[in-house]
This record gives C-alpha cells, sequence and structure tokens, in this order.
C-alpha cells in the first residue's frame, strides 16, 4: 500500500457560506487543511474591514473542538471601495487580498465591479502597499461565447491593467485555458490557482449520458486540450501555480434546476482529487510543492510545519453529505477514487 506523506497544505480559494451552511461544510476542509482564503461574496458581502473581522469570528467560532484552522480574510471590491478601505485592510494583518468579480460574473456577484478602470485608485493603494488583488478572470460580455470569456478577460482586460499597475501582485484564480498558463508565465507579479474539477475534467463531463449539474461551475470546463495544459502547469514544478479549490457549496435542490447554481463542491476530498490528477501525470512527487508551498510563498507566510498522509486505497465518493436542508452532492459523486487521506 502506497502511502504519500506531505507537508500539511492550504486552500488559497475557498467559499464557506455563513450560518448553518458554514458550520456544515467548515469541518471538510479543516480536515485537511491548516489555512485557507475565504471568498467575501456573501449577501451582503465583505466590504470592509470591520465585515471581515465579524465573517472572522462567525468562521472561528465554527471550527470543531480541538481542531486548529487559520481563516485568511478577504474584502470584496466594489465600485465604491476607497483607498483607505486598502490601507485599513493591510494593517489589520489578517485580511490578505481583495478579490474583484465582475458584475454579475457568478454567484452573489451582483456588488461587483463595472467597469475595471473604476478601480485604478484602489489599485495604485493595493501595489503601495503590497496587498495581492484576486481576479474572477471573466469578462461578462452576454455577446461573448462562455467557453471564451477567460480569454477576452485577459486580452481586454488583464493585460491592460498590468500594464498600468506591473508591480501589483495578482492571483488569477481558477485558470481555466492554455491562453491563461501562458499569461501568467510570461507576466511578472501574477500567479494562478488551479482547481480539481479544472485538472480532471473537460467540458465533455458536462453531457455525459445527460446534463450533469454538479460539474457545472465558472469559470466553466474547456477543452481536454486546455484541460492538459493545465495539468502540466500544476505538475510542472513552477511556483506561479498553486492550489485553490474553489470550492462552493450549494444545496442540491439549487444545483438540480431549472437555473441551477455554478460551482462544485470538492471541500470534502479535495487533496484525494489533486492526488488522482497529479498521479495521472505520474507526477505525485510535483504534488507538495503545489498544495503546501508554493500558496504560503506567494503571500508571503510560513510553511506550515505539521504533515498530512495520503493513503493508496480505493474508496467511493458518496453521493451525498448531509448539509442545511437539501443534501450536498460532492465532487465526482458515486465514483471510485483511489487516494485517501489516512
Amino acid at each position: 500500500m502506497q502511502k504519500l506523506t506531505i507537508t500539511r497544505p492550504d486552500d488559497w480559494h475557498l467559499h464557506l457560506r455563513d450560518g448553518a451552511a458554514l458550520k456544515a461544510v467548515l469541518p471538510h476542509t479543516v480536515r485537511q487543511f491548516a489555512r485557507a482564503i475565504i471568498m467575501p461574496n456573501l449577501k451582503p458581502p465583505v466590504r470592509t474591514v470591520a465585515d471581515a473581522v465579524a465573517y472572522r469570528d462567525r468562521i472561528i467560532a465554527a471550527i470543531p473542538a480541538g481542531q486548529q484552522f487559520e481563516p485568511l480574510m478577504t474584502l470584496y471590491l466594489t465600485d465604491n471601495t476607497s483607498p483607505e478601505d486598502i490601507v485599513a485592510a493591510k494593517e489589520s494583518q489578517f485580511v490578505k487580498a481583495v478579490k474583484y468579480y465582475p458584475a454579475g460574473a457568478t454567484t452573489n456577484s451582483d456588488f461587483g465591479v463595472t467597469d475595471i478602470r473604476k478601480c485604478d485608485r484602489v489599485f495604485a493603494a493595493m501595489q503601495q502597499v503590497d496587498l495581492p488583488l484576486l481576479l474572477h478572470g471573466e469578462v461578462t460580455d452576454q455577446a461573448v461565447d462562455v467557453f471564451d470569456r477567460e480569454q477576452v478577460f485577459i486580452e481586454q482586460q488583464l493585460i491592460p491593467l498590468k500594464q498600468r499597475f506591473p508591480k501589483l501582485r495578482v492571483v488569477l484564480e481558477h485558470i481555466t485555458t492554455s491562453d491563461a498558463v501562458e499569461f501568467v508565465l510570461a507576466t511578472d507579479n501574477i500567479a494562478a490557482t488551479i482547481t480539481p474539477q479544472h485538472l480532471l475534467f473537460s467540458r465533455n463531463i458536462l453531457f455525459k449520458g445527460g446534463i450533469r449539474p454538479h460539474f457545472y461551475c465558472l469559470p466553466i470546463l474547456k477543452r481536454e486540450t486546455h484541460r492538459r495544459a493545465l495539468l502540466q502547469a500544476a505538475t510542472s514544478g513552477n511556483p506561479k501555480f498553486f492550489l485553490g479549490t474553489d470550492s462552493a457549496p450549494h444545496p442540491r435542490d439549487r444545483k438540480e434546476s431549472d437555473c441551477g447554481c455554478a460551482g462544485c463542491f470538492s471541500a470534502l476530498h479535495a487533496m484525494e482529487l489533486y492526488a488522482e490528477a497529479f498521479e495521472s501525470a505520474d507526477a505525485l512527487d510535483k504534488l507538495e510543492a503545489f498544495a503546501s508551498f508554493y500558496g504560503p510563498d506567494f503571500y508571503q507566510l510560513p510553511r506550515n510545519t505539521e504533515q498530512i498522509t495520503l493513503t493508496q486505497k480505493t474508496w467511493r465518493i458518496p453521493d451525498e453529505v448531509p448539509f442545511v436542508e437539501s443534501g450536498l452532492v460532492p465532487l465526482w459523486a458515486g465514483e471510485e477514487i483511489a487516494w485517501q487521506i489516512s
């Protein structure tokens, strides 16, 4: 039986929701990860340091007894965010980044930015105090094909942004295309997170035997050529690419509906999914750095000292786990997977 012991990883892109949903999903993350960058797209969103303090307190209160976990907070960027908000965030020590959502791009993004150039004063302040910008990198123009929205965002918005603010540290989150890989490799002061679903699946899985709503996320899964480019980037040993699950819990009845929510829930078995992906590329020796080293290095935080062990042991991903009212379907539910945290 093969075992893989690695430094305890961190999740650099995580949705925890709030209230009863938070209490239901947080234990899955705590079981694997020491820290996580917490997304601010609540209703209402986390827009100020005071909002972040209150949300952080609720997360800490929900950590299971006897467990250790550090939530790393973010602020939600709006058209009304000020440079003073950025200075306060940096001084807080626990707000680690600011998140950009194009208005209407994904779940709870209605408060997002209507025009990225409206935030240039904020970006200048972020560059000055060295606070990273996290990007949901898609355009929302309905004339642009949904499968092209990341590529168009890079061309129309991200390239000009980096030209205006070359020293601004940026994370292009949940990248999905070879175009994103190439841009990150060619550009200074930018890194990228990669999700398990974008490493394991192409867009074909969305339609295998019918519509598969639990594989639907934004940015949407892309062609197999893009999946292979992401897997090569993740397993390359390049520190610009690191782990970010984008685990996003939605009740079953909201996924399996006439207008289902975007988001894949992977917090239950994230490290097992990443191990599956890295093993498929014969690159298990690169998993520790991707999961445990490159993220904290980018965020200028110490690496963890604890360890976790993954054992090669086949088990079946459950069809559903308890959630608030409707149950929660994990990514790749019902399928067998070859790794398990022991």
